[in-house]
């Protein structure tokens, strides 16, 4: 079922974008994997991989560009993230905030306004937002991670990446499915302390993820557990 079709990852170069990339390509899938140093890409190379240098920060390039081609683009995965450390309010450097939105939330906007024809090209095409619990409003609104430190930049970014997750899924309805996915907690940089799921593992989950024939769009749900409440 796999066979042939092509994604398009950022992020790709460590953590669950790395073990995403790897696992899709032994499942069939051609991968276009975005990377921000040499020395990442390098390591990706493989059959059904090609690395591209492409920072989110930046306007998509050509070489991505070309990369892709005309083939079309079945799956598009924002992996590509970042926070920053937590801070009460008097010690935070809105700076982080600017950063984080840059690259949580425009990163994945430029991506999709970049590979819309190809998506569109696509059977069923999906875009996914690798998002956070930590981005639902309900859930911060109803204290239920009060007790929890994070930045002002991680939780500000998230909860704008879901809207646009959900902006996007209202422009292309009927046309490309965008769902936002809380990969679960990881043993990666930017996950806690109490992480128990390996990228290896949580890339299985959402390549299953990928197969998937669900037409609800927008949906928020997380690789461990049941859907989230926006």
């Amino acid at each position: 079922m796999s066979a042939g079709r092509l994604a398009v990852i950022t992020g790709a170069g460590r953590g669950l974008g790395a073990a995403l990339t790897a696992y899709l390509a032994e499942e069939g899938w051609n991968v276009v994997a975005c990377v921000r140093t040499e020395s990442a890409a390098a390591a990706l190379r493989r059959d059904r991989v090609e690395p591209v240098m492409q920072d989110v920060r930046e306007p998509v390039g050509d070489r991505l560009l070309a990369a892709v081609g005309a083939r079309p683009v079945h799956a598009l995965v924002n992996n590509a993230g970042i926070g920053a450390p937590a801070r009460p309010l008097e010690s935070v450097d809105p700076t982080t905030v600017l950063d984080a939105v840059d690259v949580n939330v425009v990163g994945p906007l430029r991506m999709a306004q970049a590979l819309l024809p190809m998506l569109l090209a696509a059977p069923s095409p999906l875009i996914i937002n690798v998002s956070s619990r930590l981005g639902s409003l309900s859930a911060q609104a109803a204290g239920d991670f009060a007790g929890r430190r994070t930045s002002y930049a991680y939780r500000v970014s998230k909860s704008a990446q879901n809207m646009l997750t959900i902006a996007l899924a209202q422009e292309l309805a009927g046309r490309v499915r965008c769902w936002a996915v809380h990969p679960g907690s990881l043993t990666t940089a930017m996950g806690g302390a109490d992480a128990k799921t390996t990228p290896r593992e949580a890339a299985a989950r959402l390549g299953r993820l990928l197969d998937s024939a669900d037409a609800i769009s927008p949906r928020y749900l997380s690789l461990d557990g049941p859907d989230l409440r926006w």
